[in-house]
């Protein structure tokens, strides 16, 4: 998961999990990062089991595809200190990089058509839930979410539709 934390690394599974299969060069233009820098990157994903070459890459080109979503906090037991700090480590970065999408829509939304300034939410909630009813709550919003997945409609999106952020942190209060 530390590893995971890395800026490069998420941009990299972020850009082939929303624009599918890539070369190290075209991950290396969205990470910021030289091609072959990419490529230890890359491989290093492959490694963890979370990327792999497709079928009929070739040593030149060789194409990668991302295997599986990043889950944070699917854990049984109690865990490590380490692998605490690494969970912190890998949520602080996911979150710094969702509010900087979230500050950059606000910074250049002037600019935008009505209609995304009419449909975009900000929003900070508090609900009383069991663990049960927040599970299905979550459950629902994946449902709904999971046909709309950039990976799910590269070819078959409608022409007016934009890559869209959506964030959803829900988390227990402390103390609460």
């Amino acid at each position: 998961m530390r590893a995971l934390a890395h800026p490069a690394r998420l941009a990299i599974l972020e850009q082939l999990g929303t624009d599918g299969p890539a070369t190290a060069t075209e991950c290396a233009e969205v990470a910021g990062l030289s091609p072959s820098a990419c490529s230890y990157h890359l491989r290093a994903l492959a490694k963890w089991g979370l990327v792999e070459e497709t079928e009929g890459s070739d040593r030149r080109e060789r194409r990668w595809r991302v295997l599986t979503p990043i889950v944070i906090g699917d854990h049984d037991g109690p865990r490590r200190p380490d692998v605490v700090a690494a969970e912190h480590a890998l949520t602080a970065e996911i979150l710094n990089r969702s509010t900087a999408r979230v500050l950059g829509w606000l910074d250049a939304s002037d600019d935008e058509p009505r209609e995304w300034h009419d449909v975009q939410l900000v929003s900070s909630r508090n609900i009383v839930a069991s663990a049960a009813e927040l599970a299905a709550v979550l459950a629902e919003i994946d449902t709904l979410l999971t046909p709309l997945l950039a990976s799910n409609r590269r070819d078959e999106a409608p022409e007016d539709a934009r890559l869209v952020h959506v964030h959803l942190s829900a988390v227990p209060k402390v103390g609460a």
